[in-house]
């Protein structure tokens, strides 16, 4: 598809989808990488005056603060920061700590990290009477690169069908500074996490599976394994039958 028309589509299915759900507007978690400037970019399209981009900092590195409040000034979208430092190791002080290994202990951090990004969403959409757009993209869907309950919670999510490298293609279009374009992916979770590495293999190669399954056998096991152990996270909780 021509990526204008591209654009344009995306655009009026997330006014379509607000409207119809009797909303004013959208809010978005403004992170400073490539997919949410990309979706930021869309909804403000949809509602140049009432997208609000949210800059959620937990124990963040200021270098994606710097690029979330560049795409706001280039493109004139509104934010509004909500620091989560004291928040976070406030719940780490209340909550039961069960010891476990340290990598485990990371990720599970990380994921409490974004669960309050996502119930800050929330608390802004609800007053405002906005919808929650998600910028997860078909990639990491598909293996379950996303915090259930976190991320993943969203209403809509423009960008669900879009693999990375046409993301990439989408926000060169768009005009996204090529700092961001260019730079790792990377959730930001803790210094030095890239999407990449916590995976094991490279977007390209995940795209390049996805629509043709040509990757080495040993990456196609990883990926297939992959998937199959995030199924759960995919769909609704499964309702016993009794």
């Amino acid at each position: 598809m021509d990526t204008e028309l591209q654009a344009q589509k995306l655009v009026a299915w997330i006014k379509e989808r607000v409207l119809a759900a009797g909303c004013r507007g959208v809010v978005l978690g403004l992170s400073g990488g490539l997919d949410s400037a990309v979706l930021a970019v869309l909804c403000q399209r949809a509602f140049p005056q009432n997208t609000l981009g949210v800059i959620m900092p937990c124990q963040s590195i200021n270098e994606d603060k710097v690029h979330a409040e560049e795409v706001a000034r280039i493109f004139g979208i509104s934010t509004t920061e909500v620091v989560l430092d004291s928040a976070f190791n406030t719940l780490l002080q209340i909550l039961p700590d069960y010891r476990p290994d340290p990598p485990l202990r990371q990720l599970t951090n990380a994921n409490l990290k974004v669960r309050m990004r996502m119930l800050t969403l929330y608390y802004i959409a609800s007053q405002l009477k906005y919808m929650v757009a998600g910028s997860s993209n078909r990639s990491e869907l598909a293996i379950g690169y996303f915090t259930k309950y976190g991320d993943s919670g969203v209403d809509i999510m423009p960008l669900g069908n879009m693999f990375k490298g046409e993301v990439k293609e989408l926000a060169r279009f768009l005009g996204i500074p090529p700092v961001i374009i260019d730079k790792p992916p990377s959730a930001g979770l803790w210094e030095g996490q890239t999407d990449e590495d916590e995976m094991g293999f490279s977007y390209e190669a995940l795209d390049r599976y996805i629509l043709t399954g040509d990757v080495p056998v040993e990456l196609k096991a990883k990926i297939e394994a992959m998937i199959a152990r995030s199924d759960h996270k995919r769909s609704l909780p499964p309702i016993a039958k009794v």
